[in-house]
C-alpha cells in the first residue's frame, strides 16, 4: 500500500463527521491521514438521510446534541454560503394532526427556545395553510432556521478544504486493528481486496466509524458496555412522490414526533422533504435491525402512505416510488429514552490519544463542523 510511517493524526471515516474533524486538526498544522473503507466519502449516514438542516427543536438543553446542532447550524449555513454549496433555507412545519397534539407542540417549542433556536412561533390552522395550502392539520410550529442541503456536495467541499491543508484520503482501505503503545498508536489496515495489511503509527486516532464506530472503540480495547457506547443499528426507508402527483411543498413537514413508547425506535415520524430539485420524499420510519441492507421494500408504501394522510390527506399509496435507505448508529435500544452523541477523549479508559465519535445519528449532518470542533478543542484540552 506505501502507507507513510507515520501521521499526527488518523480519522477513521470519510462521512461529514470525519471529513469535518479531519479539516479541523489539519487546520492547526497536523499531518492527517483519512481512512474509509468504501470506495467514495460519505456513502453510508451522510447520503442516507432527510439532507435536513436542523433547527435544534429536540434535543434536552444542555446535551450534546442540542449544542452541537445549534452551534453546528450556524457553522454550516455560513459555510455552505461561503463555498457554493447548494442548500435552502426553507423552514419547518412542525404539525398538530388534533387538538390532542398542540399541547405537545407547545412543549416542543419551549424546548427549541431554551436551546436557543431563534423565531419559533405558533400557527393556528388557518395560519398553517395558508403557507401549505394541502395541510390539514390542527396547527402548527413554525421553525425558519430549518433547511436542506446537498450533502454530498457538503462532503465534498470538506474534503477540499482538508486536504488544502495537507490532509491525505486513502479509500478501500479499512481499519481492521488499534493498538495503544508507548509512543502512540498502531493503526493496522486493510486493503479493499483483503489480501494485504499494513500497520502506520500516529499519535491521535479519530473513530468516526459510523455503523462501525463501536466496533473500533472495542479493537482499541474500550469495553463498550460498560461505557455504553454498543450501537443498535436502526433501519429508515424512504418513498419518493410521483411528480405526476402534482403536490408540492415550500416547507419541511414533519409530523409530532413519538414517544420511545409509541415507536419501536423513535425518531422524528415520517415526515416530508422536498428536495432541491423539486421533487418530494417521505420518510424515515425506524425499525432495529441486524443486518446492514440498504433495500426497500415496496410493499411498505401503504403504510407510508396511511401516516402521510394524517397531515396530507390527498397523498395515495399509488403516488409512492420506493427510493433509498439508511442505517443509523443509535445508542438507545427499544423503549429507551434519549441517548446523547458521545464525543469523547478516552484517557480515562486507558485509551489516551483516542477521541470516539459513537452513536452519531439525526442531527449528525447539522452538527458536523460542531462535531469537529469539538475534536479539536478535546485534543488541546480545552473541553472534557
Amino acid at each position: 500500500m506505501g502507507l507513510s510511517p507515520g501521521f499526527d493524526a488518523v480519522v477513521v471515516g470519510a462521512g461529514v463527521v470525519g471529513l469535518a474533524a479531519a479539516s479541523e486538526l489539519a487546520r492547526t498544522g497536523r499531518s492527517v491521514l483519512i481512512l474509509e473503507r468504501r470506495a467514495g466519502i460519505g456513502q453510508e449516514a451522510t447520503s442516507r438521510n432527510s439532507q435536513v438542516i436542523h433547527a435544534g427543536l429536540y434535543y434536552p438543553p444542555g446535551s450534546l446534541k442540542a449544542d452541537l446542532c445549534c452551534r453546528g447550524r450556524e457553522l454550516l449555513y455560513a459555510w455552505l454560503e461561503a463555498r457554493g454549496v447548494p442548500h435552502r433555507k426553507l423552514g419547518k412545519l412542525v404539525v398538530a394532526s388534533d387538538e390532542a397534539e398542540l399541547t405537545k407542540l407547545e412543549a416542543l417549542i419551549a424546548r427549541g427556545q431554551a436551546n436557543g433556536v431563534p423565531g419559533l412561533r405558533m400557527l393556528g390552522a388557518r395560519d398553517t395553510q395558508i403557507r401549505e395550502p394541502a395541510l390539514a392539520v390542527a396547527g402548527a410550529l413554525y421553525s425558519p432556521e430549518s433547511g436542506i442541503l446537498d450533502a454530498a456536495r457538503f462532503a465534498l467541499s470538506l474534503l477540499a478544504e482538508a486536504e488544502a491543508q495537507g490532509a491525505t484520503l486513502l479509500l478501500n482501505h479499512e481499519v481492521i486493528g488499534l493498538a495503544r503503545g508507548s509512543g502512540g498508536w498502531q493503526v493496522v489496515v486493510r486493503t479493499a481486496g483483503g489480501e494485504d495489511e499494513e500497520s502506520l503509527a500516529c499519535e491521535v486516532v479519530i473513530n468516526a466509524g459510523g455503523l462501525a464506530s463501536d466496533s473500533l472503540a472495542q479493537a482499541a480495547g474500550i469495553d463498550i458496555d460498560a461505557r455504553g457506547y454498543r450501537q443498535r443499528p436502526c433501519k429508515g426507508n424512504y418513498f419518493a412522490l410521483q411528480a405526476s402527483a402534482g403536490l408540492r411543498l415550500s416547507h419541511l413537514v414533519y409530523p409530532v414526533p413519538p414517544s420511545p413508547s409509541e415507536a419501536e425506535a423513535g425518531g422524528l415520524g415520517i415526515h416530508a422533504t422536498p428536495d432541491l430539485n423539486g421533487g418530494l420524499r417521505f420518510g424515515p420510519d425506524a425499525h432495529y435491525t441486524e443486518k446492514i441492507d440498504f433495500g426497500v421494500d415496496p410493499a411498505a408504501a401503504g403504510r407510508f402512505a396511511s401516516a402521510v394522510r394524517r397531515y396530507l390527506p390527498e397523498v395515495r399509496e399509488d403516488q409512492l416510488v420506493a427510493d433509498f435507505a439508511g442505517v443509523r448508529s443509535k445508542l438507545a435500544g427499544p423503549g429507551e429514552g434519549f441517548r446523547d452523541f458521545v464525543v469523547q477523549e478516552e484517557t480515562d479508559a486507558g485509551a489516551p490519544g483516542l477521541i470516539n465519535c459513537i452513536g452519531i445519528e439525526s442531527p449528525g449532518l447539522t452538527a458536523s463542523l460542531a462535531i469537529g470542533e469539538r475534536v479539536a478543542a478535546l485534543l488541546q484540552g480545552r473541553v472534557r
